[in-house]
């Protein structure tokens, strides 16, 4: 244990180096990952990988269709319930509940099998859970037990997606590129955020719930092109770990003896289950704090994701910066928790819309961060098992956080969930950054810059 604690810093620096090693000898992409690396290569300069564009121009249109799919599910699952809050968290809870079962052994899967591959079969089977749920909405036989079935079925697909699907950036784009990327990533994801929700308000106002859900279905076709049109032979591709025993225990193992992993691990697991249930908490707030309709919690997640949406954009023009990424997480989810808590107590709707612009700013600083020390500290062999864990902390929360959220809300109040989850977020950030400082000292991490 005490090699693995020692090497700690040389692993971090050599990570991209290895990257590079492991990957096939491919002339036109190592140039491209290099051009990226030059000062000056602009805020979009990951677009210039040609697989990479095909896949951020599938994601633009497929992610509209998730988002709106989200609003629609929650809306529907209010219809249904009578406006429960504990239904709503029942539903967020059997969607994020395969996670637990699921992710680790998918960053296995990632680590052993071709991670383009996997994407197309989850994609096409996220898109078929859309048309499943929008064809019962429509023809007027969903029950509330069909929304919780599907959530449940489309959260066993997205747990095995989620990790590949973070893995696999690098393979587009190349370890120089991998911020940048990652940045351009959370730029898309939170476009769609503030396009998706819009339309789905207006489109369940026009023509009800399930015509959203076949819109979905239908976009989840042009992330599967971009996967198909992709040249692999261009991909930065590690060399695969053999079919031996006990991989995932190896990939855990790797993760204790990394006192700097470990801290972003469990940061991440605090602030996505306590902090991060904006969704849910929204549409309760919307319809029974401030008696909006469905345009009214569309227009919330909007707000969210413009401030999310600049976060990303914010981050991807910092990508090409020297900094410490520890730090700026760290900052990030102390902001986050404290902003938060704080829109949590705004007493008009217009005013809690308001401050969610910053609250998604700090939130995005944060998760960008995060993601990119993560995939950049790691053996390229062991990103897939790495990222599998990552991604269980993550979206393995939500059940907790959604139940949680939920009954805060029946018992105390709406703002509640917000309230407890931003300082719950604040309270880890600051023991993220003493438990960080402690290490440092010891000689365990680099200096956090």
């Amino acid at each position: 244990m005490r090699g693995v604690r020692g090497s700690v810093v040389d692993q971090a620096r050599r990570s991209a180096e290895n990257d590079d090693a492991e990957a096939p000898v491919n002339h036109r992409t190592s140039s491209a990952a290099d051009r990226g690396a030059e000062p000056g290569g602009g805020m979009f300069r990951s677009l210039r990988e040609r697989n990479y564009r095909y896949y951020a121009s599938g994601q633009v249109v497929s992610l509209t269709g998730t988002w709106m799919q989200r609003a629609a599910q929650d809306w529907l699952v209010l219809e249904l319930s009578g406006g429960s809050p504990a239904a709503l968290g029942v539903a967020v809870a059997l969607q994020f509940l395969p996670t637990l079962a699921l992710t680790l052994w998918a960053g296995v899967f990632a680590d052993r099998f071709d991670k383009r591959t996997i994407l197309i079969v989850t994609q096409t089977a996220l898109g078929l859970c859309g048309f499943a749920l929008g064809t019962l909405d429509v023809t007027g036989i969903a029950v509330l037990w069909h929304v919780y079935v599907l959530c449940f079925v489309l959260g066993c697909f997205s747990a095995v997606d989620a990790p590949v699907r973070q893995s696999f950036v690098v393979e587009m784009v190349g370890p120089a590129q991998l911020t940048n990327a990652v940045a351009l990533n959370s730029m898309t994801f939170n476009l769609a955020r503030i396009v998706g929700p819009a339309i789905a308000g207006l489109a369940i106002t026009a023509v009800g719930t399930g015509w959203v859900f076949l819109a979905n279905g239908l976009s989840s076709v042009a992330v599967v092109v971009g996967l198909l049109l992709m040249d692999a032979a261009a991909l930065h591709r590690p060399r695969a770990a053999g079919k031996e025993r006990g991989q995932l225990r190896a990939g855990l193992r790797y993760v204790r003896g990394r006192p700097d992993l470990v801290v972003v691990m469990v940061l991440m697991f605090c602030v996505g289950a306590f902090g991060m249930n904006f969704e849910n908490t929204f549409a309760v707030m919307a319809r029974n704090v401030f008696h909006r309709e469905a345009d009214g919690y569309g227009i919330l997640i909007t707000m969210l994701a413009v401030g999310t949406l600049t976060g990303a954009t914010l981050a991807a023009r910092r990508s090409g910066k020297p900094g410490s990424r520890l730090r700026l997480m760290l900052l990030g989810a102390g902001a986050f928790g404290a902003l938060e808590a704080l829109a949590g107590l705004m007493p008009g709707y217009w005013m809690f819309a308001v401050c969610l612009i910053p609250v998604g700013i700090a939130v995005m600083t944060f998760t960008t961060s995060a993601n990119s020390t993560v995939q950049l500290a790691v053996d390229p062999t062991m990103r897939g098992r790495v990222m599998g864990l990552y991604m269980l902390l993550f979206m393995g929360g939500k059940p907790l956080g959604g139940l949680a959220s939920g009954w805060l809300a029946e018992v105390l109040g709406p703002r509640w969930p917000l309230v407890l989850g931003g300082l719950l977020s604040l309270a880890a950030a600051v023991g993220g950054a003493l438990a960080l400082s402690h290490q440092r000292k010891r000689g365990l991490i680099p200096s956090l810059g």
